[in-house]
């Protein structure tokens, strides 16, 4: 049941929101507990038996952690939640790539990807690392929890909220007019990202990547059209998440800030998937190292008759291999394939260039310039995100570059340009904050009341599209 579906809208959300507020305050949390899991069970009937499991073992394991601060209930709790991660997302993956280095034929179990485990997986993680910290305190009431970890608005495709985050809202989020209200238009802001943006720049990429011969400029435009279709429909979901939650009186994080205005890759992993780079930050990085340099690890040089302490090589490459890891990893979470540890390698290694040397001297460039650097990289990087394996990614590529292709330009390109030119226009003008800046200022003071109705018109107008539309889908669900 996806977000931009008339059956959430009228068949599960309406009903929710009325029973949600009949409910006396005590049996709130336990009513969108149980709507929770029917959410999740309306698409996994089975796979919601693991759900509860995941609740019950990590809030058991939270007061084991509380109690002992034990390492090794830690380390157990880890090898569990992760444990079912592998098995469930990864084994065919590790199956084959056995099966073909060494000639086996280990059958694959072919198991069904829980939808969302990723995310509600890393949640239980920070819940239970962060009780072993002494950072938040261990979760006695079950039914909190198991909101906690199963909150329909955020189950499936994130953001990746941590315990800490929202720990006094599980006891306290009452409905208010002005909280129910933003929730509201920040959901018919992220519908209308989905449904008119993403699912319309989608079919153009669709069209593009399954066409075997394609000019350079159509190559192009293709990839700018999955550029858009996954910035959109990743943050159209954020924004209805982020919304649904007001709804119910809670605040969730910020998953996006504007990433394609970036001027480096680092700042755009700073404004990327703010949410999962955080977790990673927090629970590998930092763990494994970090950026840390310790006294012993400075060696003194001479420059110029002076004396300057600079890191030694071994602790730079120590920082460059905690980089590589994470990365490697986040490559890894999003989907169990080479090519998404190729996309996570191809981020470290960038990464690791501009912390080197190159971080400096973009500082010298044109804010535009270093824009398009990093928009270019980041659309080359898409290309090895979206395709099934390396060598459609490779050729891909080398249309993009002209390489063994038709040409520059055909009739093609001319025809799909001018069949979405529209709606590119609006891709690259809402991914952009002036023109939320200048929405926001239109509609400020004695205009206020336009926000409430334009948020209805997007209401309305999406509805029309989704009666029709038989292109729908949410690429983070796979993850």
């Amino acid at each position: 049941m996806v977000f931009s579906s008339l059956l959430f809208l009228f068949y599960f959300l309406a009903p929710v929101l009325c029973i949600y507020a009949l409910v006396p305050n005590r049996y709130k949390n336990l009513t969108l507990f149980i709507v929770s899991l029917f959410f999740y069970a309306w698409g996994e009937p089975t796979y919601v038996l693991l759900m509860i499991f995941s609740a019950a073992f990590n809030y058991f394991s939270g007061f084991v952690i509380a109690k002992n601060k034990s390492r090794a209930a830690l380390i157990a709790n880890c090898i569990v939640n992760l444990g079912l991660l592998v098995v469930f997302k990864y084994s065919d993956f590790f199956i084959s790539t056995v099966n073909g280095i060494i000639r086996t034929n280990f059958p694959l179990l072919k198991l069904a990807l829980p939808i969302g485990i990723s995310f509600y997986t890393f949640q239980a993680l920070s819940y239970c690392i962060d009780v072993y910290r002494g950072k938040t305190e261990v979760q006695r009431d079950f039914v909190s929890f198991g909101l906690y970890l199963s909150f329909f608005p955020q189950l499936i495709a994130g953001p990746i909220v941590r315990y800490d985050d929202i720990a006094l809202q599980l006891h306290n989020h009452p409905q208010k007019i002005k909280m129910f209200s933003e929730g509201v238009q920040r959901f018919c802001a992220g519908l209308a990202k989905k449904v008119l943006i993403a699912n319309n720049v989608g079919q153009l990429w669709e069209l593009t990547a399954a066409t075997s011969e394609r000019s350079m400029l159509c190559a192009w435009l293709g990839i700018i059209a999955y550029t858009f279709q996954i910035y959109y429909d990743f943050s159209g979901y954020s924004d209805m998440a982020i919304g649904l939650g007001k709804m119910f009186g809670f605040e969730f994080c910020e998953n996006f800030n504007y990433p394609y205005i970036s001027k480096s890759i680092t700042e755009f992993w700073r404004r990327w998937h703010i949410s999962l780079s955080s977790w990673f930050k927090e629970y590998v990085y930092i763990p494994l190292g970090g950026s840390r340099i310790y006294a012993s690890d400075y060696t003194t040089t001479t420059r110029i008759g002076r004396f300057v302490l600079t890191p030694s090589v071994k602790a730079r490459l120590r920082i460059y291999l905690n980089i590589f890891v994470v990365w490697m990893l986040t490559g890894l979470w999003h989907g169990a394939s080479f090519n998404f540890v190729a996309w996570g390698i191809y981020y470290g290694i960038l990464l690791v260039v501009e912390k080197q040397f190159l971080l400096q001297k973009l500082e010298k460039l044109p804010n535009p310039v270093r824009v398009l650097y990093t928009m270019v990289i980041v659309m080359i990087g898409w290309v090895f995100f979206a395709s099934a394996d390396f060598g459609s990614a490779f050729a891909y590529i080398a249309s993009m570059l002209n390489i063994f292709r038709p040409g520059f330009t055909d009739s093609v390109f001319f025809f799909r340009f001018f069949s979405y030119w529209l709606v590119l226009i609006a891709a690259a003008l809402g991914a952009t904050p002036k023109a939320k800046k200048y929405f926001m200022n239109i509609t400020s003071g004695k205009l206020y009341w336009l926000r409430p109705v334009l948020a209805f018109v997007a209401l309305i107008v999406c509805m029309a599209y989704l009666v029709d539309d038989t292109y729908n889908p949410f690429l983070y669900f796979r993850f």
